[in-house]
């Protein structure tokens, strides 16, 4: 009647609906105008066997309107729906404010929120992630269970990096494909101090992992980015990943795969690319304050200046001929989202952590890409880092969307996830 949801038989026809264009739903928004029928709303998400994200929605009363005739109890009614929700299992969200006007400026900041939680829950439906190359032998901190992600519907796809050189050599010189990814790196950034023949090395590795990972589906990848591909190739592959990850496929150094899939899910709530870095070091005294630094392979657009270099660490020990490719630069003032999974093997599960902070104007001056990072109560969260065993590497986006994948781990992917404010 009128369109709402109160009886049985009113939840068992919603539900077909739903059932019915199951493929279409990411989210479910329950929105209740009068006290409504708790038991319909309930019956409705049980019946329709969907497993998404549900936001709870009620309208305000009127201080002058709250005779029988208008009262509409919406404040009353959500505590009820909710206590049911519980009852049968089934995860939701709710809006800032207990009542809110659909007009309300907050409602439309809710949805919008609320948008990001059902980007994150749906992309991680069925994951594809690619391992390029074995990790560095020197890095124990980026290993990781396989099969811990899979049980969070997580896969892992590999290649080995012997396998990408030979593809690598049988791109005949004369394929349009390699002209255009030559011409697609000389636009991407400035390459003036780059040898020519280095950038079509690093042309064919980006047309051999692009045509790999679109032939696997994948939504990210990991890379042994040293020493292997600077001793058999001679360049460094930083500029291929960043170009990947500014078309939001993001790419994680080190075959740092959960580094990856913190990547993807940063993207994935703010809807732009994301970056993976160290934690690096300390800004002088500031206890607030920290350096963040890599190579760099971030995306274009975090950079305030970009330009192609080398790789300043790497061309220590394989010189500087056989390290060109990185990409040197400051990155833009602004909101941070900083977020990092891991699998625990003590425990069998994935767990994380997210926070918000700033990059500030000031400079660390140094070699790389790197950025000066305002983390309040930073000292504690960087004693939760080391004390829970995880890794040196964060993903960061430059926005601010820690409150949608605290939702979307807790609420409704089961990861247990500490969110530092």
């Amino acid at each position: 009647r009128y369109g709402v949801v109160e009886t049985l038989e009113d939840a068992k026809k919603c539900a077909k609906l739903f059932k019915e264009n199951k493929d279409k739903i990411d989210g479910i928004i329950v929105t209740l105008p009068n006290f409504g029928d708790e038991k319909a709303i309930a019956n409705t998400i049980r019946l329709s066997e969907l497993y998404v994200p549900v936001l709870v929605h009620a309208f305000p009363d009127k201080l002058s309107a709250l005779d029988l005739p208008n009262r509409g109890d919406s404040f009353c009614g959500k505590i009820s729906v909710c206590n049911n929700l519980n009852q049968y299992g089934i995860s939701f969200s709710l809006t800032r404010f207990h009542t809110v006007s659909p007009q309300d400026k907050t409602f439309r900041e809710d949805l919008k929120w609320f948008a990001g939680v059902c980007r994150v829950v749906k992309g991680f439906e069925n994951v594809r992630v690619g391992a390029i190359g074995a990790r560095p032998a020197a890095f124990n901190t980026v290993r990781f269970s396989e099969k811990i992600l899979e049980a969070q519907n997580v896969s892992v796809e590999t290649i080995d990096l012997s396998e990408v050189f030979s593809r690598m050599d049988k791109i005949s010189g004369d394929d349009p494909a390699l002209k255009e990814k030559i011409n697609e790196i000389k636009s991407y950034c400035d390459t003036t101090k780059i040898p020519s023949d280095k950038i079509e090395k690093m042309a064919r590795f980006g047309l051999v992992v692009e045509r790999w990972v679109k032939e696997n589906e994948l939504v990210a990848t990991a890379v042994q980015c040293w020493t292997s591909i600077q001793e058999n190739m001679g360049i460094m592959p930083c500029t291929i990943m960043s170009m990947m990850s500014e078309k939001l496929l993001p790419s994680a150094c080190e075959v740092d795969i959960t580094g990856a899939l913190s990547m993807y899910a940063l993207q994935l709530a703010s809807g732009s690319p994301s970056a993976i870095v160290d934690w690096n070091n300390n800004f002088g005294d500031d206890p607030e304050r920290a350096v963040i630094f890599h190579c760099s392979n971030y995306p274009k657009s975090f950079f305030r200046k970009v330009e192609m270099g080398y790789g300043d660490i790497i061309a220590t020990s394989v010189g500087k001929e056989n390290a060109y490719g990185s990409l040197t630069g400051k990155i833009k003032k602004g909101p941070l989202t900083y977020a990092r999974l891991t699998t625990d093997d003590f425990t069998g599960t994935v767990r994380a952590y997210v926070g918000e902070g700033e990059i500030v104007e000031e400079e660390a001056d140094t070699f790389g890409g790197s950025g000066v990072v305002h983390v309040p109560r930073l000292q504690e969260l960087l004693q939760f880092i080391c004390k829970e065993g995880f890794e040196h590497h964060v993903a960061v986006n430059l926005s601010h969307v820690a409150s949608i994948l605290y939702e979307a781990f807790a609420e409704y992917l089961g990861i247990e996830t500490y969110w530092h404010r």
